[in-house]
């Protein structure tokens, strides 16, 4: 994979395909286009001066669902090898305007919602106009891009993301696209912020595929298979570039549970250069 790839992908253009149309109360102020403008831009420059090595497996055919962890997805967008359309799933979160923005203009179209354990906060968070938009897009030829893990609850799988696929009949593609020149934050999910100029890895799982007449544990067993294909990936990509996932202290406990290895850290950040 060429550099000149990855630059095409960071400079992509508005995005085909119309935001949901519930999604038009998230219209953005003036203070909101003109943070989009800058974080975009900034995002631009540090994938055109990252140098990516990129470890793909099957590419899909068709629309696809591909997953990220919390924390982890800023630079997604570098992952695109082509111009075929993708909608992101943004959180309707008091930043949801600014993280929309930006993904719009980062070339991808916007769908506004998130999942959440408890049915009341999922309502509250548009969780199921969301989940429509979702197939619909699917439907229509657009692949989704959405973290399959709901906050605080870290690098674990929530059921929301099976029955995409379930209902919608599309492969999910674990994601991971990482740098080395980076800040670590020591929050729920070690988020980490990509700095420009170093080293980076893509990598694309092998495909989860949720059959149409998968039972319920099944699908349960695809949940953590997935689980553990994007704790495969984003460890192979922090591997190729010769670092340690800033996330590998959340750990499964013996309720299926994540909680933090070593306890919270008493530095708030850790800057990799």
């Amino acid at each position: 994979m060429t550099s000149a790839a990855f630059r095409r992908a960071a400079s992509a253009g508005a995005p085909s395909v119309r935001e949901q149309s519930a999604a038009d109360r998230f219209a953005p102020p003036l203070t909101v286009r003109a943070g989009s403008f800058a974080l975009a831009g900034y995002l631009r420059l540090v994938a055109r001066t990252t140098r990516f090595d990129a470890r793909l497996g099957p590419q899909p055919e068709g629309a696809a669902i591909f997953a990220m962890w919390h924390g982890q997805q800023l630079l997604s967008f570098a992952a695109r090898m082509d111009e075929r359309p993708v909608a992101a799933l943004v959180s309707t979160h008091r930043d949801g305007a600014l993280i929309g923005a930006v993904c719009a203009r980062l070339g991808l179209s916007v769908i506004h919602g998130s999942g959440a354990e408890d049915p009341r906060q999922a309502r509250r968070k548009r969780g199921a106009p969301a989940f429509r938009a979702m197939l619909r897009a699917l439907a229509d030829g657009t692949s989704v891009a959405l973290t399959a893990d709901v906050p605080k609850r870290a690098r674990i799988c929530g059921p929301g993301i099976i029955r995409l696929a379930l209902h919608s009949g599309r492969p999910i593609y674990p994601l991971a696209v990482v740098t080395s020149r980076r800040i670590d934050l020591a929050n729920w999910d070690r988020a980490s912020i990509p700095l420009p100029f170093g080293r980076g890895a893509i990598v694309i799982g092998e495909p989860v595929q949720v059959p149409s007449d998968a039972a319920a544990g099944h699908c349960e067993d695809l949940r953590r298979r997935l689980e553990t294909a994007l704790d495969d990936a984003i460890a192979a990509a922090y591997g190729v570039i010769g670092h340690r996932d800033p996330g590998a202290g959340l750990i499964h406990d013996t309720a299926g549970e994540r909680e933090a290895a070593t306890g919270p850290s008493r530095r708030a950040f850790h800057v990799y250069r």
